[in-house]
């Protein structure tokens, strides 16, 4: 055995350990020498994680002779300090594998709770920047360029995971797909399964598994439940694979967390880990947390690339932070890092999005004196651009610099990209000319670009030009497909044409292309836009006669035809066949269909659908049960409205402050304040904020039968949990509309305290209260509190109250009211005629 000279002073403390002793040589002589793998470097927080590391490379060898020391990724020295002299890492070996076994759900332990089980001192992923906070343009986080070593050799990137098809149809992925969609049903037998079949997958598989889910959160969620399980861990690729998921989405504190997942489990976090978590910072609009990344860079060691900076200006640019993105360039120039092509072309696009074409043109003429040689994306990005604007000429001008300047020929993709382009924004007779010019050139246009053309002149209503253009086509040889055929039927049923679309849908059938799903759709949306959605939902019934199948799309046109008709029982039906043949529909149909059935009084024919959507597994949310309520509540009915606030609770469909306060203000409108009261400290309570909307509703009603005090309690404990500027403004001037001017006078103090124009408003507002009411001694102390708070009342409004107390004999008090005008300057003192006197 070879011992290093450091860990003489250390083996005499594992002797006094018989348990940590045999660990320490049992991994000690198998190695030669002490060593750990990177990936399972967290298990030295616990005396005993050499055992552990040392079976896994037992069970290693058993599984492959082959397997060696040598084969081992990158090792490092264990520091004596890995080791404790304390028992209590022992405890929780024995306990790994077993305290998360009674979470049976892939969605029992939220991000907070999977946070707090590993705890870690990885303070540089945990830390958070306030996107309001000032210096948004600073360029503290460009110091990270600074730590580039261009003598520095790199190191084999991780590279992105390509999955092929059959990977996806794997028998065992399809499985643990299987299983995670049955999680609404999870069970410990079900867990069980899915723990077994975790074991048996590959890296890949895995990758795959999570590529497969439609929600990125049941993915992020399943990531995290397979990293709690016993005797695994995930493969360096799928953090990486998990990443780039979530970096296509706005979940980017899931993203973080999986960055310091890796961190914590010895996972080499490589510039691409946090690009990913870049990008997905700069999808949920947090710029600055984006660019806070590079600072993480910087205090976690890691050396920036081409990559990151790449990444880095994109962010800034997809931002608006275009002179920010140009002083990044300057930095990383200075640093030794030399931009590519990438980098310019990210340039190019945030110049054209700032509509500074010259600007863009002029970079593209500077690439080849930077050593960067532009490429057709340059040109394109400039073009799509250009084509937007209808500024052909440019276009061409640039078409002919692409040639001449950049020896870049044009091909069909350059054709192909203008006429989409042009298309795309309704220019379709230029269009049509770029595609004329390419057939002359010698490059044949497939049927997509004539059927991008087509649509353009259908969204135009130019549809016998679209025709005429269909009709050209198959002369030319190039044969329509049901896409081109879809336009024009599509483009009939906008101008109302749907004989002329009925035509089109059995000529197609002539030239031998058969109707799609998507062709009927288009039709069946002409029928239910004209009023004949009864016809749409009979066309349904004949489908297989016609041999297509309908999809979501189609039920759901049809649903929303029959409830703009008002025919909302026939819309429920076509809603439960939907459901019958697989599709669901989403919270928002289920939510318009349930307001249209409450507008029409039908509350118990809205109750019956939503239990049936329940029932069949549709995606029922809070909003969908608000709506319910509200309708109940117009209707009078707060029995039944309390009763589905239960049944919330009961289908763990947790209220929100909506429906609370929907709740809340039919209660006080019906005089039950003790029940609405007790309502709202039960919202308070689970730690729901109140809306401007609450407040407003919980103020007009609680003043509307005088129940101040109450309010004020109230206010006060809502206060705590969500500040409301105008709060007691609001109090005063409902006060004031029910006449309990005596209540809106003892809670003036609370007003004035801000001395905002909001109070002044309020004062005004008293004022002429107290004025209707026949008080103006009232309204002038209110006016002198004014001025000692500083605000200036309304002049003509004390020019009232002056005249008023004139009236009643109190000259004294008009005059000080008038004095303290002159005062303030804004009157002179001889305008005054009863100062003259």
């Amino acid at each position: 055995m070879l011992f290093h000279l450091n860990y003489l002073l250390v083996i005499p403390k594992f002797l006094l350990k018989p348990r940590d002793s045999i660990c320490f040589f049992l991994f000690h002589t198998r190695y030669g020498k002490l060593v750990v793998d990177r990936p399972k470097s967290h298990f030295f927080e616990h005396p005993f994680a050499c055992v552990q590391l040392s079976v896994f490379y037992s069970s290693s060898l058993s599984r492959n002779p082959s397997f060696n020391s040598d084969s081992l990724p990158e090792s490092h020295v264990v520091d004596k300090n890995y080791f404790g002299d304390s028992n209590d890492g022992y405890h929780k070996f024995n306990q790994m594998g077993t305290q998360d076994s009674s979470d049976l759900s892939l969605f029992g332990s939220d991000n907070a709770e999977f946070d707090k089980s590993e705890k870690c001192d990885f303070d540089i992923f945990a830390e958070e920047v306030e996107e309001g906070e000032d210096g948004s343009d600073s360029d503290d986080h460009f110091m990270v360029l600074d730590s580039f070593d261009k003598y520095r050799v790199n190191r084999e990137e991780i590279r992105r995971v390509v999955l092929e098809e059959d990977e996806f149809r794997h028998p065992l992925v399809r499985e643990v797909c299987r299983l995670i969609e049955l999680r609404s049903a999870w069970s410990p037998k079900l867990e069980g399964e899915l723990r077994n079949l975790l074991r048996s997958l590959k890296p890949r598989q895995i990758c795959a598994v999570l590529h497969s889910q439609a929600d990125e959160r049941v993915a992020l969620q399943f990531f995290y439940w397979a990293d709690r399980q016993w005797r695994y861990r995930h493969d360096p690729i799928v953090y990486y694979m998990m990443l780039e998921i979530l970096s296509k989405t706005k979940l980017c504190q899931g993203a973080k967390r999986v960055l310091r997942l890796m961190a914590r489990r010895g996972i080499e976090c490589r510039p691409e880990a946090f690009s990913y978590l870049m990008v997905a910072y700069s999808r949920a609009g947090k710029l600055r947390n984006a660019m806070y990344v590079l600072s993480m860079m910087q205090k976690a060691a890691v050396v920036p690339n081409l990559l990151i900076c790449n990444t880095a200006i994109h962010v800034l640019v997809v931002g608006n932070k275009l002179a920010k993105a140009l002083r990044f360039l300057e930095r990383m120039q200075l640093a030794g890092i030399t931009p590519n092509v990438l980098t310019y072309n990210c340039l190019i696009k945030g110049y054209c999005d700032l509509h500074r074409i010259k600007d863009a043109i002029k970079l593209i003429d500077e690439m080849p004196l930077k050593g960067c040689s532009p490429d057709k994306v340059s040109y394109y990005t400039v073009m799509g651009y250009l084509c937007k604007e209808k500024r052909i000429k440019e276009v061409r001008d640039l078409m002919e610099k692409m040639v001449n300047d950049s020896n870049l020929f044009h091909d069909q993709v350059t054709y192909n990209t203008l006429i989409h382009m042009l298309s795309k924004h309704g220019h379709g007779d230029e269009a049509l000319e770029f595609l004329k010019e390419a057939e002359k050139g010698g490059f044949r246009v497939d049927k997509v670009g004539y059927s991008a053309v087509v649509h353009s002149f259908c969204k135009e209503g130019r549809i016998e030009e679209a025709k005429e253009l269909v009709n050209q086509m198959s002369q030319m040889g190039c044969i329509p497909d049901v896409v081109t055929y879809t336009a024009v039927v599509n483009g009939f049923c906008r101008v109302g044409e749907l004989d002329q679309a009925k035509k089109m849908l059995q000529q197609m059938y002539h030239h031998g292309c058969k109707p799609n799903t998507v062709s009927y759709t288009a039709f069946l949306n002409g029928l239910c836009h004209n009023g004949k959605s009864l016809e749409a939902r009979e066309m349904i019934n004949t489908s297989e006669e016609e041999w297509w199948t309908p999809n979501a799309i189609t039920y759901s046109v049809v649903m929303h035809g029959l409830r703009r008709e008002g025919k909302l029982s026939e819309a429920c039906d076509v809603v439960r066949e939907m459901v019958k043949k697989g599709f669901f529909p989403t919270p928002v149909e289920i939510n318009l269909l349930i307001q249209s059935l409450c507008r029409e009084g039908k509350m118990d024919g809205a109750k019956k659908f939503m239990q049936e959507c329940l029932n069949k597994g549709c995606a029922v949310n809070v909003v969908n049960f608000t709506s319910l309520i509200h309708g109940f509540c117009q209707k009078g009915d707060l029995e039944e409205a309390l009763s589905l606030l239960d049944d919330m609770y009961l289908c763990k469909k947790d209220p929100d402050t909506v429906t609370y306060t929907t709740i809340i203000d039919a209660l006080s409108k019906n005089g039950r304040v003790e029940e609405a009261t007790e309502l709202m400290m039960k919202m308070l309570s689970k730690g729901l904020v109140p809306t401007v909307v609450t407040y407003r509703t919980v103020i007009h009603r609680y003043c509307q039968v005088g129940r101040v005090e109450d309010l004020l309690k109230l206010l006060e404990k809502m206060l705590s949990k969500q500040k409301c500027r105008t709060a007691y403004n609001q109090v005063i001037e409902n006060l004031c509309s029910f006449g309990y001017l005596e209540e809106a006078g003892k809670i003036l103090g609370k007003v004035l305290r801000t001395a905002s124009k909001a109070d002044a408003s309020t004062c005004h507002v008293l004022m002429e209260s107290y004025l209707n009411k026949g008080i103006p001694l009232l309204a002038y102390k209110v006016a002198c509190r004014m001025f000692n708070r500083n605000l200036i009342p309304d002049l003509k409004l004390c020019k009232k109250v002056s005249e008023r107390l004139i009236l009643e004999g109190k000259s004294e008090e008009a005059d000080t009211l008038m004095l303290r005008f002159v005062e303030r300057g804004h009157i002179q003192p001889k305008s005054e005629e009863h100062l003259q006197r």
